[in-house]
């Protein structure tokens, strides 16, 4: 954990309710270590985002019920994401996409209900919940909440994109502007 990183999280933290990242980083410790994923993610390639911090964020996207961008805005800005991420305070954060790419590996190594049972021993070891109590524990619920935003988000994407289309089509700058070097020269939308 940075120093700096912990101090300012904690000073931002004391002008209001104590923030349930913050609390599951002081009362859980690590939930998710990466050998925990080990099977899904492999060692080749560049470096990137730890599986367990992934697996962090998306609970926490979940409890907090945030769309794959809100969620990666949340890493980026949030001072108790930070915090519980072990994160530099200018630490760039993730693009979206990056949950929704962590999100299809589990499920593709089959390992969707992976997070859940490690959160639920986690709580259940320090009394938390109950042993043997009714605890949902299959994914069905979890994996059509992320389908549905999966599929907000993209609703929401293409008609931002459509707007940025009309507001530049309504400027005088039709169509070089807009083409080559406008709102559009963002999106990709010829690739």
């Amino acid at each position: 954990m940075p120093e700096l990183t912990a101090q300012v999280a904690r000073a931002v933290a004391a002008w209001g309710p104590y923030p349930l990242a913050m609390r599951v980083r002081d009362e859980l410790g690590e939930l998710f270590a990466d050998a925990e994923f080990a099977e899904g993610f492999g060692s080749r390639g560049g470096p990137g985002w730890s599986p367990g911090q992934l697996a962090l964020v998306t609970v926490l996207q979940f409890t907090e019920n945030l769309t794959g961008r809100a969620g990666a805005h949340r890493v980026r800005h949030g001072m108790d994401i930070k915090h519980v991420l072990s994160l530099e305070l200018d630490d760039p954060g993730i693009d979206a996409s990056v949950l929704s790419e962590f999100r299809t590996r589990l499920v593709r190594h089959r390992m969707e209900e992976k997070v859940l049972d490690l959160l639920l021993t986690a709580l259940k070891d320090r009394g938390l919940v109950k042993s043997g109590g009714r605890q949902r524990t299959d994914s069905t619920r979890a994996l059509a909440a992320v389908r549905n935003l999966n599929r907000l988000e993209l609703a929401g994407e293409t008609l931002r994109a459509r707007l940025e289309t009309l507001a530049c089509a309504a400027s005088d700058g039709w169509p070089e502007r807009c083409l080559f070097g406008g709102p559009l020269r963002r999106t990709g939308w010829w690739t």
